[in-house]
């Protein structure tokens, strides 16, 4: 997979990219992510990317010219509503707007666009964004109801729940079966080493070696906690079912 974003802010990218399962990803090859500077595509010596909007208003509004020659460099085509459907079909990758007013970041998300062989991340800025650069995305995503400063930290979020998908970028391929927001559950409590710690066992249970009886606890944990904390996910689960 390829994962290029598009950015105003490009140093805020080193660290995340360099630690963890992303920089194991990308040293396995299993993805090459690439962060580009969107100010590389202004045309003034000043690099202006943003501008007073108009109507008036507060802050400043992120420029449309900008977005679009990056998009285009990139992708190699015309992209936006001159692109008609069949093309953008054809095209490789999905190019998404990272911006409150998206649809809500989600697991089931995350493993759509993990079968992407490309996404092109567009990290909105400042006040907000000139709305045709909506003309240009295939879609608009949110990690949640609140406000950022940027839409950085959303595409980091998105990158690495979407990276951690990819066949082969997690040393065990059942990692991502048992984990949380999997099949509508919570994921089950989870013990280490001590099998004691300050008068805290581990579960009994879990020490016995028998797998059938691990495997039946951590369901039954799995749903008792996701009824305590998250009730509204089992009614997903139920009208997936």
């Amino acid at each position: 997979m390829i994962i290029d974003i598009l950015t105003l802010f490009p140093g805020m990218f080193g660290g995340v990219l360099g630690e963890s399962m992303l920089r194991i990803a990308q040293e396995k090859k299993l993805v090459n992510i690439k962060v580009h500077d969107l100010r590389d595509w202004t045309s003034d010596s000043h690099r202006t990317a943003d501008d007073k909007p108009f109507g008036g208003g507060p802050g400043m509004v992120m420029k449309v010219e900008p977005v679009y020659r990056a998009l285009k460099s990139i992708i190699g085509r015309r992209v936006g509503d001159k692109e008609t459907k069949r093309q953008r079909d054809k095209r490789a990758g999905k190019i998404i707007l990272l911006t409150p007013q998206g649809k809500k970041f989600d697991q089931a998300t995350a493993k759509r666009l993990a079968k992407e062989k490309r996404l092109v991340l567009v990290c909105g800025h400042y006040e907000g964004v000139d709305d045709r650069i909506r003309n240009l995305v295939d879609e608009e995503i949110s990690i949640g109801d609140y406000v950022l400063t940027c839409g950085e930290l959303p595409a980091m979020v998105l990158a690495d729940a979407v990276v951690r998908l990819i066949p082969g970028v997690l040393g065990h391929k059942e990692s991502t079966k048992t984990e949380s927001f999997e099949n509508g559950l919570l994921e089950y409590p989870q013990y280490t080493r001590p099998a004691e710690f300050e008068g805290m066992k581990v579960p009994q249970v879990l020490l016995s070696g028998d797998h059938k009886k691990i495997e039946e606890w951590r369901r039954k944990e799995a749903t008792n906690r996701t009824g305590k904390r998250r009730p509204d996910l089992v009614g997903s689960c139920e009208k997936k079912k």
